[in-house]
């Protein structure tokens, strides 16, 4: 065949996938694992011209054919600049196959319409949901058929010398910072008190002879863009131009410790440190430019990397002021950050660096990397969720070629010098189990009401109790309700995966996960090795969403890598990732309330049975309040989702809102004005509601629901309209105010994305089990949102200068599904108080 315009020729068998002969024997890893079952796109090629699932095409099937891949477009064609200047991806791992079928699209019809584009592209998920900005891109490049070419992207920053202790483990004067990164000044920001419980180690970045500041943050970039947008901060308050400030992620060798990437936090906390050491690094340039022009520092500024002497514009680099240094500078008192209403830097639309290696397949995320002398890893899975191991026997998989078992605790894993050598090993295994009885799924109501525990399984903490007033006497009319949610399911397109390497009794793990300080310590823990010896990468992975916390699949691939004495990769199949994987909580939520006639709440009663506290409290006024989280024993593994459990406490309390409402023949957005008490968020409802045209709606079928949750204010408006006896969502238009915000189009991006994959859990996602097994584990079979299912959306982005910048990951998801709920009713006059809605 013909693969990217050169001749190659493929041996072997002729009924192995396209995908892992273009991935394992051509090295060609822009196609990306997603399904196995063609239901993705992540894989997609074009053959002849055509767009194919190369996980569904075998090798002997395209024989004589052109096969072009991501690569082959070398960053010259429309799509890829369109998709990086719209900003048309988030983590980047659907983008390869996006941008395939988007060309075939354009190739077939140059100026498509919106349906054009959502009918071809329709079977390409992308579990970020930036359906909108995809959207754009493909106009965009049918509108400018040949822009220039994209120039190279940025090498990936990282540091390749590996330190002799991890520095977060290492006194500052201690550390080996300038044998790792070489001359320069070191600045270091050390922690403050951990607030709100959430411990950081500070912050701390490296000035280079060549002008370059790297900063260094133990967060990581599941696809937010936390990543430009502390770099932005970084560049801001330091002085430095944009392109010459750099930033290390995850890397837990050399950044600073980090409790995890989670509520977002990135820009609450690290923000600031950024922030405060940006201005610390700008007054050191500014004191050393004084010493070196022989001149006060009050007669000097600092801009683009540059001091210059404002009298007579004698200016000096930043990089010409560090020229033969080695200095470690610890930040004592922290001159004050710049204030928003000034910034150049940030508060601008930036795209991230890193997107031309996403529409050119150069990037490399966990699943893709390789080592030399790797082998593939798999573990042996129970016949259901909660079987216990009773027995099991290695001797046969441990007798064929090539392979390593082990046995550790509950593990069962095996090694092997490929894939479906793996598999076969894991069926030569022999292993009984013991298997309880289950909860139904039917039955999961009642379960989790009557199967209270002392704390929540997935980490957020135990009950939940607030009380103010007397509930039961307050006066009104009284209304009382229950919500339910189901579990579902985080399913990122790229699975979980981590390759393990050990080397002079010291352990490297790259792996996609949310916390990677958190996977040192249980890796130390598992294998009893010193925490100094273990190094964690994180790569940019293919999707989180608050489902890529624990630190299994490391601990997997480390010990059998151990046994092999050779490094080992381990990649979840789609089938694992949706059984083995934890799921958001499912919910069941009691809501009672009274209102007097003038539409004031006089009592709040909330209960929350197992999906957790978060967003559990209300923002509205009622003199009296009844609080409660009670967590349950969860038939299936639960953990962090976005949002937590914010999203289906809103649910809850927004529908319950508009019950209300609607009762008294209010107006639902004039009763949640009449009754909040935030005016940050009447600002939010007021703003999506004058965008929607909620005043002069007339018979437009329209709901409103909004809320408070990690620092940010969200309200979302719907409109819908029944034919045929099904809803359909014609419009979406979202509020959004976090602060001050610092890149529009991350932002945007972000509420697009969240406002989306809330769609999913409001409509039609939902985990289905029974006896110990996950019914509907499959793309096929778990439906997740499309670009097909996307209507026009609009996003207002609230700006306030003067407040500190919080996240935007998880917030903007919590409002979709009580504004459809709402519109729903609107527009049938039936409420229906379970997810999914339809």
């Amino acid at each position: 065949m013909v693969v990217n315009g050169a001749p190659r020729e493929l041996g072997g068998d002729p009924q192995r996938s396209l995908l892992m002969a273009l991935r394992n024997e051509l090295g060609l890893t822009g196609s990306k694992p997603g399904c196995g079952e063609g239901e993705c796109g992540a894989c997609t090629v074009l053959v002849d011209g055509e767009p194919l699932r190369a996980c569904r095409v075998t090798v002997g099937e395209v024989a004589g054919s052109e096969v072009t891949t991501i690569e082959g477009l070398g960053g010259r064609h429309p799509v890829q600049r369109a998709f990086v200047e719209m900003g048309a991806m988030q983590c980047g791992y659907c983008t390869p196959g996006m941008v395939l079928t988007a060309v075939a699209l354009l190739e077939r019809d140059p100026a498509p319409d919106d349906h054009a584009i959502d009918e071809a592209m329709n079977g390409n998920i992308c579990r970020c949901c930036a359906y909108p900005a995809i959207r754009r891109a493909i106009h965009r490049a049918a509108e400018v058929p040949l822009p220039p070419p994209l120039a190279a992207a940025p090498p990936a920053p990282e540091v390749a010398r590996r330190p002799a202790r991890p520095w977060d483990l290492t006194p500052a004067p201690e550390r080996d910072y300038f044998a790792v990164l070489g001359e320069g000044l070191v600045v270091v920001l050390p922690p403050a008190e951990p607030a709100r419980g959430f411990a950081n180690g500070g912050a701390w970045c490296h000035i280079s002879p060549a002008g370059t500041i790297t900063g260094f943050t133990g967060k990581v970039d599941v696809g937010q863009d936390n990543r430009t947008a502390l770099t932005q901060l970084l560049a801001e308050d330091s002085g430095a131009a944009l392109p010459a400030v750099r930033l290390i992620m995850g890397d837990t060798d050399v950044c600073p410790f980090d409790v995890g990437t989670f509520g977002s936090r990135s820009m609450a906390d690290i923000g600031a440190y950024m922030r405060s050491l940006g201005a610390h690094t700008r007054a050191l340039m500014i004191t050393r430019g004084a010493e070196r022009l022989g001149v006060p520092p009050a007669e000097l500024d600092a801009a683009d990397g540059i001091v210059r002497h404002l009298p007579t514009r004698q200016a000096i680099g930043y990089g010409d002021l560090v020229q033969g240094a080695r200095r470690l500078e610890t930040v004592a008192e922290i001159p004050p950050p710049s204030p928003a209403s000034g910034w150049v830097t940030a508060g601008r639309a930036t795209s991230a660096p890193e997107s031309v290696e996403a529409v050119t397949g150069a990037r490399r995320y966990p699943s893709d990397l390789r080592r030399p002398g790797m082998l593939h890893g798999a573990i042996l899975r129970p016949p259901a969720l909660g079987a216990q191991l009773k027995n099991v026997d290695l001797s046969a998989a441990s007798a064929m070629p090539g392979v390593t078992a082990i046995q550790a605790g509950a593990l069962v894993a095996v090694a092997a010098p490929d894939v479906p050598t793996a598999r076969r090993a894991l069926l030569a295994i022999r292993a009984e189990w013991r298997i309880p009885p289950q909860a139904a799924e039917a039955d999961l109501v009642q379960h989790l009401r009557t199967h209270p525990t002392q704390a929540a399984a997935g980490g957020w903490g135990g009950s939940l109790h607030h009380e103010a007033g007397d509930v039961d006497a307050a006066p009104g009319m009284r209304l009382s309700a229950t919500y339910t949610a189901p579990y579902i399911a985080h399913a990122p397109l790229e699975t979980r995966a981590a390759l393990a390497e050990w080397e002079g009794g010291r352990l490297t793990v790259w792996t996609g996960t949310q916390t990677p300080f958190a996977t040192r310590d249980a890796l130390a823990d598992a294998l009893a090795v010193d925490a100094a010896d273990i190094r964690v990468v994180v790569p940019m992975p293919g999707g989180g969403f608050g489902g890529k916390h624990t630190a299994e699949t490391a601990i997997a691939a480390a010990r059998l890598a151990r046994a092999a004495g050779r490094p080992v990769r381990i990649v979840w199949t789609r089938a694992e990732e949706f059984a083995w994987a934890y799921f958001r909580p499912a919910a069941v939520i009691d809501v009672r309330s009274a209102v007097s006639e003038d539409g004031r709440l006089t009592a709040w009663s909330f209960t929350t049975y197992n999906a957790g506290a978060a967003g559990i409290h209300t923002p509205y006024a009622a003199a009296s309040q009844r609080i409660d989280y009670v967590p349950a024993e969860s038939p299936l593994p639960q953990g962090s989702y976005r949002a937590l459990a914010a999203t289906v406490n809103h649910f809850a309390r927004e529908s319950h809102m508009d019950e209300v409402a609607h009762a008294l023949g209010i107006d639902p957005l004039e009763f949640r004005l009449r009754n909040l008490q935030d005016e940050r968020l009447a600002a939010v409802f007021r703003a999506a509601a004058e965008r929607a045209g909620w005043a002069g709606r007339g018979p437009r079928a329209m709901g409103i629901a909004g809320g408070v949750e990690k620092d940010g204010r969200v309200a979302t408006c719907v409109e819908v309209h029944a034919a045929d006896g099904r809803i359909v969502l014609d419009r979406i238009v979202t509020a959004y105010e976090c602060g001050a915000i610092v890149n529009p189009a991350g932002l945007r991006s972000q509420v697009e994305g969240a406002t989306i994959m809330g769609l999913g859990g409001a409509l039609f996602e939902a985990v289905h089990f029974a006896d110990g097994h996950i019914l509907n584990g499959s793309f096929a079979e778990y439906r997740v949102p499309r670009i097909g299912d996307v209507p026009p959306i609009e996003v207002v982005l609230v700006n306030r200068p003067e407040v500190p910048p919080a996240g935007a990951g998880e917030t903007p998801i919590v409002a979709i599904a009580p504004a459809i709920a709402n519109a729903i009713f609107a527009a049938t006059g039936q409420r229906i108080r379970s997810l999914p809605l339809l």
